[in-house]
């Protein structure tokens, strides 16, 4: 694992340009596959989940260029082959469970190491998954260790509707019925903005998809997919991020970002902590007063000022731990709910480290009382990318030398994130640990 020092109390200034969501990235390699024709695609991040999925691509034949320095990939899956003795897809990388469809719509089989993980956010069921699997009509069994998935003839087009509005579900579902004789409806649909660009890559494929950025999707089923070149999005969770690390050290990084129709709540919910964003001519800005962080006050008396995160379009859950961050430096007490994961709040007590002082009212609700003196420490992060995020904000808020441990998450999710903030004027450095 690797450890990040960083020496903080500096305000951090300057522009960033943000790499493309991984949460879209993943999806849109696992649905390439899906053609035989030639893909370009630019701005993919180099982050170890794509690196990963572009092996596995390798191990099965298909023509993979991969230019990390100027982020364009080259894919043609013409060559490709599986074996579901030889092959399997890696447990380690929750993203490989969207390999599946695509494997059963060109050679009627995949093979799934039954314990796929992701961050550790409590339980991730493969359940709907294998629901999903199965409505369509695909065969699923247990083998020594892993899921075999079969499909003897053509998926069948089905109406589904979700337990609760599950992103990889929904990309799953619409993978299945994209090569699925009919036209598919799924009801409760994820809808956040990484479903919507990877839809909008599945619509360049040539799959009709009416409903894109609702909750109930019409996916029309076809024999051949289309090869063409499409570009990444910014991921808002890194635009988000890059704004907040402004705000927290009490400076202003510019970041661009092409979607802003994306950020009114998001807007909002900084608002709440005394920081204004503006966008304007495809960049945005947060501004803070001199003062610092301040929790604004709600207007009905004797409740917390609160961030509710749950699926799109609440706010997003991923982005819970950046604001928890602002909330411990911001003057003033703060409640968050995270109304999705299990146990996710449980990492806030390394908080306590750096002097902060928060309560954590339950495994989904935690309540933070900021604008106390804080001083540098040692933390250490659990496997969840932007809880590693928040624990370096807050380091970086202090001045001192802090060390966030085990903060590899990052990898998984920021290209070059490090360097991004030593060009906005942070102090800080991967270092090796146990």
């Amino acid at each position: 694992m690797s450890n990040l020092i960083v020496h903080g109390g500096r305000p951090l200034r300057g522009e960033i340009v943000p790499s493309a969501n991984k949460n879209a990235v993943l999806p849109i390699l696992c649905a390439t596959l899906l053609s035989d024709q030639p893909l370009r695609l630019l701005g993919v991040p180099e982050i170890t989940d794509v690196r990963k999925i572009l092996d596995i691509f390798r191990a099965l034949g298909s023509d993979v260029n991969m230019d990390f320095s100027t982020g364009t990939l080259e894919l043609h899956h013409k060559n490709t082959r599986f074996d579901p003795q030889q092959h399997h897809l890696p447990e380690e990388m929750r993203s490989s469970i969207m390999l599946v469809p695509p494997l059963l719509a060109r050679f009627g089989v995949a093979r799934l190491e039954d314990d796929v993980k992701g961050c550790t956010l409590g339980v991730r069921e493969i359940d709907p998954h294998v629901e999903v699997f199965s409505h369509f009509g695909g065969q699923v069994e247990r083998g020594h260790g892993s899921l075999i998935v079969r499909a003897d003839s053509r998926l069948q087009a089905v109406e589904h509707w979700l337990d609760y509005a599950s992103v990889t579900t929904t990309e799953n579902f619409v993978l299945c019925a994209a090569s699925a004789d009919g036209v598919s409806t799924l009801t409760n649909a994820a809808c956040e903005p990484h479903v919507q660009e990877f839809c909008r890559f599945m619509s360049m494929l040539g799959v009709p998809i009416e409903g894109i950025g609702t909750s109930r999707l019409r996916v029309n089923g076809v024999t051949r997919f289309k090869g063409g070149e499409y570009r990444f999005d910014e991921d808002f969770h890194e635009i988000t991020t890059f704004l907040a690390l402004g705000a927290i050290t009490k400076g202003e990084i510019v970041v661009k970002n092409s979607a802003p129709e994306q950020f009114p709540l998001i807007d909002r919910s900084f608002a709440k902590f005394g920081i204004e964003v503006e966008h304007k001519d495809g960049w945005s800005r947060a501004h803070t007063q001199p003062e610092g962080l301040r929790v604004r006050q709600p207007f009905t008396p004797n409740i917390l000022t609160k961030i509710e995160a749950a699926p799109w379009p609440y706010f997003p859950v991923d982005l819970l731990p950046i604001f928890v961050a602002l909330g411990v430096k911001a003057q003033g007490s703060a409640m968050f709910w995270n109304k999705i994961y299990d146990g996710a709040m449980g990492w806030t007590s390394e908080l306590s480290k750096f002097g902060a002082h928060v309560v954590l009212a339950d495994p989904h609700r935690l309540i933070t009382f900021g604008g106390i003196p804080l001083r540098p420490s040692q933390v250490e992060s659990p496997y969840i990318i932007r809880v590693a995020i928040a624990l370096l904000m807050v380091a970086a808020s202090i001045e001192g030398k802090s060390t966030i441990k085990s903060a590899t998450p990052i990898r998984r999710a920021h290209p070059r994130f490090v360097e991004n903030l030593q060009t906005v004027g942070a102090e800080v450095e991967w270092v090796e640990g146990d």
